[in-house]
Parts: structure tokens; C-alpha cells; sequence
């Protein structure tokens, strides 16, 4: 993968992350049709992606009253279940738009595991650990980021586990 130096696309705190960092990644931005909701299926069309190699980024509440990031691919959907399992927790819900925005720094349809205002807890699906490049939000809409599955992992400082189905 080339490093961002070579990369075209915005700078946002997960490019700077990485980049503070020393990771390697490749920025892929995108033209984002306002009219879209459903951003990560956006982006893999947009980026000629397989849906199974772009992930998208959940924050959820968590029955301890504190937040926690999930990452599943677009292709899937998430089993809150094992989520707020892989976060130690017994129960979590999606959060509130305005709590993900407060927490996150980002914006809906932006929101990257990478870079988050608030440095929260986060599980990311086994089925990445399979993948050479995974690709996120690079923390814009119409801007995703691939990077290997072991770099974003240790970057969150999260870990893998079963979260989608």
C-alpha cells in the first residue's frame, strides 16, 4: 500500500492519526451523492469495491452507561449482542446521531474509527483479520481510507471478534 504522501484526498483527524502514527494507508476519495443514506454501500459502488472489504463504523451505548465503537463490513449487518459481548458489556444499542457526532468528531456518513475525538472502546469484525486492505471513513463523507486489518486494529487500540452476521 502506498503511504499517504502519494495519496490524494482531504486531511481529517484520521489521516493525521495515521500519519502521527506511521501508518501506512491509501486515501480514496469519492464524489458523495447528498441524496445517498446508506454511505458505506455508496462508497463501495463509488470505489468499485467489494462490499465484504468495506466496513462501516458503529457507535454504540453500552448498558454501563459508557460508548463503544463497532466496525462490520457494509455487506453485513451488526449483532448488537456480541458487540456489547466484544466490548464487555451485556447489552448496547446504537447510539444517538448527536452522541456519535459529540464523541466522534465526525459527522454521519464521515464517521471513522480512526481519530475520534474521544478515544472509545472498539471491536472490529473477524472477518477482517482474512483481508489484506480493509477500507473505513477517512472522517468525510465521499473520502474512505484502506488500510491493513492489523494496522486500524492496533491504531484503536481495539480488537477482533465475531460482531456481524
Amino acid at each position: 500500500m502506498a503511504s499517504r504522501n502519494v495519496n490524494t484526498g482531504p486531511t481529517t483527524p484520521a489521516t493525521r492519526a495515521l500519519d502521527a502514527a506511521g501508518v501506512s494507508y491509501e486515501g480514496l476519495p469519492y464524489e458523495h451523492d447528498p441524496s445517498v443514506t446508506s454511505y458505506g454501500d455508496e462508497a463501495a459502488q463509488a470505489l468499485g469495491l467489494d462490499p465484504s472489504h468495506v466496513f462501516k463504523t458503529l457507535v454504540v451505548s453500552l448498558d454501563s452507561g459508557s460508548f463503544g465503537v463497532a466496525v462490520v463490513p457494509v455487506s453485513t449487518t451488526a449483532d448488537l449482542k456480541a458487540v456489547a459481548a466484544g466490548l464487555g458489556a451485556k447489552k448496547c444499542r446504537l447510539a444517538e446521531p448527536r452522541d456519535v457526532e459529540r464523541l466522534t468528531g465526525y459527522v454521519l456518513g464521515g464517521v471513522s474509527p480512526v481519530g475520534t475525538r474521544t478515544a472509545l472502546a472498539t471491536v472490529v469484525d473477524a472477518r477482517a483479520e482474512a483481508l489484506a486492505t480493509v477500507y473505513v471513513s477517512g472522517g468525510r463523507r465521499g473520502f474512505d481510507i484502506g488500510l491493513a486489518p492489523a494496522d486500524l486494529v492496533e491504531n484503536v487500540h481495539g480488537r477482533f471478534a465475531p460482531i456481524a452476521r
